[in-house]
């Protein structure tokens, strides 16, 4: 059955798009719990039920969950953050030596690789929320390494969300990890050039993926997914990626996966050359590359799986104060858990947790978030706000 409308706009249910299949029982108790009626267009079921015949891999690779998570367990979000917090520190740190063995020509420690990776699964699986807000804390100063992180983060955060096992959720995290590391072996004065690349620098810099991929592959015990993502995480699907211009049938899952991630995330961060833009932003840029560049189905499970408002976005509100994103629920997208770091007029107030969906509607005025904005432009330093948790 092909729902092709609900009975409530898409942003106050949990659901990304008016459009999609009911597979199972899961589902139709999922719709019972939103919506009092839906819309059935009987042309497009038709063709779901034609394509629920195609091939079990076609399935899975485009998208179809393979299982549900149970929802993480709810400790306290101070317990999370601080949790995530050492995670987050401690795994970056081991993706900054890493780097420097590849910088001084040393084999990269595979085992501690994978192991830090599991650390970062669990974490994910555990306390998501937590783990997301740490991938907001950038810091242009050490771009390489922290993006890494936060592409191995990313790309667990959606192959969760897509309903992978542990085990991809492992492979997909080193690959994530993995991805850059041939920028090592890029000329620091071109790495962090300040200015648009000359023709012939530029061609030094797309060549990382092809260093990326020979250093992988010369990795003992390296995942052998790692080696193609380190090659192809610049690959499109119109062919006008690099290094090979491979077409949409010669990407991976797993690299297209980790390509999304790293968009999102080079894309929020500030760089040498560029300001990072803000979560919105940042989505509208990757719609925009959907089905020419970016894998459109698992693009579209990104946002999905990151949300609207994500945990550590700064947010303005309707009331002028400024807020940080704590806790999302996703059945109520719009209205998540927040922390207030400003008053209406932009100055520091005493620090006060609000929830805007329990206090929806009970008062007149009641606040709503009105715009996503950069820490900066109030000059909010996310490290001091994460302190306010140890």
């Amino acid at each position: 059955m092909y729902v092709c409308k609900l009975d409530k706009p898409w942003l106050e249910s949990s659901f990304l798009f008016q459009g999609f299949e009911l597979k199972n029982q899961a589902d139709i108790d999922a719709i019972k719990k939103e919506c009092h009626f839906v819309f059935i267009d009987i042309e497009k079921q038709n063709t779901a039920l034609k394509n629920l015949r195609s091939s079990k891999t076609r399935r899975i690779t485009t998208g179809t969950l393979e299982k549900k998570y149970p929802t993480p367990s709810k400790t306290s979000f101070t317990e999370e953050v601080i949790h995530a917090s050492h995670t987050y520190r401690q795994t970056s740190d081991l993706v900054s030596s890493f780097m420097e063995d590849v910088q001084l020509g040393r084999a990269i420690n595979v085992a501690v690789a994978k192991k830090v990776v599991a650390e970062c699964v669990d974490s994910v699986l555990n306390t998501p929320d937590a783990l997301l807000w740490m991938t907001q804390l950038k810091n242009k100063d050490i771009y390489t390494a922290q993006h890494s992180m936060n592409v191995c983060i990313l790309s667990i955060a959606l192959g969760r969300h897509l309903g992978l096992p542990s085990e991809k959720l492992n492979n997909i995290g080193l690959c994530g990890m993995m991805h850059d590391m041939g920028k090592m072996k890029v000329p620091l004065d071109i790495l962090n050039k300040p200015s648009k690349l000359e023709p012939d620098e530029l061609i030094i810099m797309q060549n990382h993926t092809v260093y990326g991929q020979k250093l992988l592959m010369s990795s003992k015990d390296m995942y052998a997914g790692a080696v193609d993502v380190a090659s192809s995480h610049h690959e499109r699907l119109d062919g006008s990626g690099y290094p090979y211009q491979l077409n949409d049938r010669q990407i991976t899952p797993y690299s297209r996966i980790v390509a999304i991630a790293d968009v999102y995330d080079a894309i929020s961060s500030d760089r040498v050359y560029q300001k990072g833009r803000n979560h919105l932003e940042a989505i509208k840029i990757m719609v925009s590359l959907c089905e020419r560049q970016l894998d459109s189905k698992l693009t579209y499970k990104f946002i999905e799986c990151i949300g609207i408002y994500p945990p550590g976005s700064i947010v303005e509100l309707n009331s002028g104060e400024v807020a940080v994103v704590l806790d999302v629920d996703p059945l109520h997208k719009l209205k998540p858990k927040i922390l207030l770091l400003l008053d209406e007029n932009k100055q520091q107030c005493p620090l006060q947790l609000v929830d805007l969906f329990l206090i929806d509607g009970m008062t007149v005025g009641s606040r709503t978030i009105k715009n996503v904005i950069r820490p900066e432009q109030y000059n909010i330093i996310l490290d001091k706000s994460m302190a306010l948790f140890a």
